[in-house]
């Protein structure tokens, strides 16, 4: 059994930034591929960004593209997505997700993650 707990959410501006952070409980975290998804009021869960646990080879939704950095430290086993010049269409319940053991290849599919964070919450106020 994994845990994820998420960090970082807060309420912004236009064109701030915001670090999230998701912490993994457990010795598993360095062989599990990551990914972070959101959830908008009103609309379905979204891919946002994902990142291998071999080569750290990493993908985006292209709306987060040149704005958000997905990163991991397997030393502290944490996850981290740097979210630089926020926007309105940003706000939402961001969700940290593990795919399983030895899983090494990204993956866009929520379907292909196994154990999902609380979620933390991000406001960027016009």
């Amino acid at each position: 059994q994994v845990q994820l707990v998420e960090s970082g959410g807060g309420l912004v501006q236009i064109g701030d930034s915001l670090r999230l952070s998701c912490a993994a409980s457990g010795r598993t975290f360095s062989d599990r591929s990551m990914g972070w998804f959101r959830r908008a009021p009103g609309k379905e869960r979204e891919f946002v960004a994902a990142i291998s646990s071999i080569d750290r080879s990493t993908r985006y939704v292209d709306s987060v593209k040149g704005r958000f950095t997905i990163s991991r430290d397997n030393v502290k086993n944490t996850l981290y997505l740097q979210m630089n010049s926020l926007k309105p269409e940003d706000t939402a319940v961001y969700y940290c997700a593990a795919r399983r053991v030895g899983t090494t290849i990204w993956t866009t599919n929520p379907n292909n993650y196994v154990y999902w964070g609380q979620g933390t919450q991000v406001t960027v106020s016009s």
